[in-house]
C-alpha cells in the first residue's frame, strides 16, 4: 500500500472572487491535523468544509460518488479527474488515448476546450494556488472541491447555507453536465449516499467515514435554476425478456449520437470490460462531463444491470474509436486482477443473455473476433498500441463464456491439425493454472503491497520463442523495445493467447505447437493437443505476393474518399506488425467496407476498400483485402494427437 505524502505548505491567500460575489477566506498553512482533531484525509475534508461553509456531508458525499475518497497521487481517473474530488483537466491527448480513443481524428482540441474539461484550473484559481498543487497534493485539491461546490451555491442561492438539503442545485452542477436528466442522476445518488452514510479504509489507508442522516431531504427544484438542456425522455432499457434492467443517463459528452443501424453504422462487435472500480464509481465516472468515456451497460457484481449509453449511439469505451463506431461495450463490476471472484455465475449468466439478445439484433458474430474483450482490441495507431487497456484480464472464462450464448470454442475434439491448418485455443480453465507476477501498479484496491507471484486458474497459454519451458517468452514488438523481453506480468498481454481464439498452425515438436502469431513463429505446450482443437470452417489469409502485408488498427477510408466539407482521420499501418510471406491468419468473417462517422449530421462517409478482422497476437486485427489471398481449411488430425 502506498505510504501517504507528507503535506506540501500551501499559500495563504484571499482571493475576492467576483463571478461568485463572495471573498474566500484564507487557506491556512497545514502541516497536522485540522481543527476537528481527527487526523488524514477525514481532517481535510472538515477542514475545507469549515473554511468555504460547504456542510461536511455534502462536500464528503461528493467525493465518494467521484472518487470513494482515493487520492490517485498525481495520477488522473478515468473520468479525467484528479484527487479525491475529482477535478478535472482533460487534454486532447487523453480523448486521444482514452475510452474514446479518438487518436488520429480531427477536431480533438476544440472537444478538450469544453470548461466541464476544466474545473481543476477553475479550482486552483480560486485557490489562488498553482494547478499542479490540485493535482498532486490531496488536501489542496480537497479544498478546491470545496471552493467550486461553494461557488456554485453562491451562483445559484446568493448564499451558502449549513442545511445540506439545500445543496442539491450545487451538487447537480458540480457534475459537470450540460444534461438535466444526467446532472440531477449525480444529485440523487450523492443524496442516496449522504442519507446511508459511508465508512472506508482509502487506497492510501486513510480511514474516512460519512454519518447517516436518513431524515435528509434535498430539494430538487433547484435543477430548474441551472437552466441546463432538458431531456425529453429517458430512454427504456434495452435488455432480453427476463433481465430485469434499468436506465441510467451517461453524460451525452462521453458518447456520440448516432442512429446505428439505420444510418447504415453497422454494429460488429461486443466488447467485455470490467470496471477497475466499484459499480458507484463507474457510473459517476461515465455521468462526469467531458471524460469521453462511457460503455453502454454495467453489470454490477450484485446482480443490478444498467445501461448508461442507447445501443442506436456510439459510446466511447474501448480506447480506438473505429471499434467503438462498430461496437457495443460491457462493464462488469471487478478488478482484472481478482477476476475470478468477481466473475460470478450469475455475472456469467446475465451477460450471456443480454449478448444473445444484442447478437441476434445486431447480426453480430457470435465468434471470439467479433466477441472480444477490451484487451483484444488493438491500438488504433504506433503510439496507443502499448497502452490499451488488458481487462477483463486472465481470469475471465471465455470458454463457460461462450458457451452461454450458444457458441462453444471448444465444441470439436482435443488435438492438433496438421501444419497449414488452424487451431482454436481452448485450455479447459479450472485446470489451466498460470502463474503472473502482480504488481501494485496492477491492482486499484490496494490489497497488492509489493510484486507478487499469483497462480491462479486461467484463459491463456504462454507463447514462446522455441518450444521449451527454457526458452524466451514472445516479446510483441508493438508492446515492448526490440531490446526488451516478454515479461510475465499479468498486464503484458503480448506473449499469451486465450481460450476462443484462432491461429494457424506453423509447426509441431513433440509435446509443443507453433503458430503464426504477429509475425513471428511462436511456441506454446500442448501436449497431445490438450489446450486446442481443429478449428472447423474457417477461411484463412496471408500475403498476396513476396511482400509482407500491413496490419492496421483501425479502418479508415482513404483522404480523397471524404467529401471537401469533413476532414480526413489519419489511417496508418502499425509498423511494429505485418504478414509476412508465407505466414497465414485465421479470419472468419467476410470482409467489411472502410468507414468514418461525422456526429454532426449524422454522416458516415464509406470507402471502397475492404477490410478483413483476424486473430493476428493476443489482440485481433485488421488487413486490407487486395493485400491478401483467402482459402478455407480443412481439418487433418496429425497421427497421434488427442482427439477426446
Amino acid at each position: 500500500m502506498h505510504k501517504r505524502k507528507s503535506r506540501k505548505k500551501l499559500l495563504a491567500a484571499v482571493v475576492a472572487v467576483a463571478a461568485a460575489g463572495f471573498a474566500l477566506p484564507a487557506i491556512a498553512q497545514a502541516a497536522g491535523p485540522g481543527d476537528s482533531g481527527d487526523s488524514g484525509q477525514q481532517a481535510d475534508y472538515a477542514d475545507a468544509a469549515s473554511k468555504f461553509k460547504v456542510p461536511e456531508s455534502v462536500l464528503l458525499g461528493v467525493a465518494y460518488a467521484e472518487s470513494q475518497w482515493d487520492e490517485h497521487k498525481g495520477q488522473y481517473n478515468t473520468s479525467g479527474g484528479y484527487g479525491p474530488m475529482s477535478l478535472t483537466d482533460v487534454t486532447a491527448k487523453m480523448l486521444a488515448g482514452g475510452g474514446a480513443g479518438e487518436a488520429g481524428r480531427a477536431g480533438l482540441s476544440d472537444a478538450a476546450s469544453d470548461p466541464a474539461m476544466h474545473t481543476l484550473t477553475k479550482a486552483a484559481k480560486l485557490l489562488d494556488v498553482s494547478p499542479e498543487e490540485v493535482r498532486k497534493d490531496s488536501r489542496t485539491n480537497i479544498l478546491g472541491g470545496a471552493a467550486l461546490l461553494a461557488s456554485y451555491q453562491k451562483e445559484l442561492t446568493g448564499e451558502t447555507s449549513s442545511d445540506p438539503a439545500a445543496w442539491y442545485g450545487a451538487v447537480a452542477r458540480y457534475s459537470g453536465s450540460s444534461d438535466q436528466a444526467v446532472a440531477g442522476a449525480f444529485a440523487d445518488r450523492v443524496f442516496a449516499q449522504m442519507k446511508k452514510g459511508a465508512k472506508r479504509t482509502t487506497a492510501e489507508g486513510d480511514r474516512v467515514s460519512l454519518d447517516s442522516d436518513p431524515s435528509l431531504k434535498p430539494s430538487p427544484g433547484q435543477l430548474q435554476g441551472l437552466k441546463l438542456n432538458a431531456t425529453s425522455t429517458t430512454p427504456q432499457a434495452e435488455c432480453p425478456p427476463g433481465l430485469p434492467c434499468t436506465f441510467l443517463p451517461a453524460d451525452p459528452s462521453n458518447y456520440q449520437v448516432a442512429n446505428r443501424p439505420a444510418d447504415d453504422l453497422d454494429v460488429k462487435y461486443i466488447v467485455i470490460h470490467d470496471t477497475e472500480s466499484s459499480y458507484d464509481a463507474a457510473v459517476s465516472a461515465f455521468q462526469k462531463a467531458g471524460n469521453g468515456d462511457a460503455a453502454n451497460y454495467i453489470m454490477a457484481a450484485d446482480g443490478r444491470v444498467t445501461q448508461m449509453v442507447p445501443n442506436q449511439n456510439v459510446a466511447l469505451h474501448a480506447g480506438n474509436y473505429w471499434f467503438n463506431m462498430h461496437s457495443i461495450g460491457i462493464e462488469h463490476e471487478g478488478f482484472a486482477a481478482h477476476g475470478a471472484t468477481w466473475y460470478t455465475q450469475s455475472v456469467y449468466q446475465d451477460t450471456a443473455d443480454l449478448v444473445k439478445y444484442l447478437a441476434a439484433k445486431y447480426d453480430i458474430p457470435l465468434d471470439r473476433e467479433h466477441v472480444i474483450g477490451h484487451d483484444n482490441v488493438p491500438g488504433p495507431l504506433d503510439d496507443y498500441v502499448a497502452g490499451m487497456h488488458w481487462d477483463p484480464g486472465p481470469y475471465w472464462d471465455w470458454n463457460t463464456f461462450m458457451a452461454m450464448v450458444d457458441a462453444p470454442v471448444d465444441d470439436t475434439p482435443h488435438g492438433v491439425g496438421q501444419v497449414g491448418t488452424a487451431v482454436t485455443i481452448n485450455p479447459e480453465f479450472a485446470a489451466n493454472k498460470q502463474t503472473t507476477k502482480v504488481c501494485p501498479y496492477d491492482d486499484p484496491t490496494g490489497e497488492i503491497t509489493e510484486c507478487t507471484d499469483q497462480t491462479e486458474p486461467s484463459n491463456f497459454l504462454y507463447v514462446r520463442t522455441e518450444p521449451s519451458t527454457d526458452a524466451s517468452l514472445f516479446t510483441d514488438p508493438g508492446l515492448h523495445k526490440a531490446d526488451a523481453k516478454g515479461t510475465d506480468e499479468i498486464s503484458d498481454w503480448g506473449s499469451t493467447v486465450s481460450q476462443g481464439q484462432q491461429f494457424v498452425v506453423a509447426d509441431v515438436s513433440g509435446d509443443w505447437t507453433a503458430i503464426w502469431y504477429a509475425g513471428a513463429k511462436v511456441w506454446f505446450y500442448n501436449p497431445g493437443g490438450v489446450n486446442t482443437s481443429p478449428a472447423t470452417g474457417v477461411k484463412v489469409v496471408g500475403a498476396a505476393g513476396d511482400s509482407a502485408v500491413d496490419v492496421y488498427g483501425s479502418g479508415y477510408p482513404q483522404p480523397s474518399e471524404y467529401p471537401a466539407d469533413l476532414k480526413p482521420s489519419t489511417e496508418a499501418p502499425l509498423s511494429a506488425y505485418s504478414i509476412p510471406a508465407g505466414q497465414a491468419y485465421v479470419a472468419t468473417q467476410e470482409p467489411v467496407s472502410t468507414d468514418d462517422f461525422f456526429k454532426t449530421g449524422d454522416v458516415l462517409v464509406k470507402g471502397a476498400g475492404k477490410l478483413y478482422t483476424i486473430q493476428y497476437n493476443h489482440r485481433v486485427a485488421l488487413v486490407d483485402a487486395s493485400d491478401v489471398t483467402v482459402h478455407k481449411v480443412r481439418v487433418r488430425p496429425r497421427p497421434g494427437t488427442a482427439q477426446n
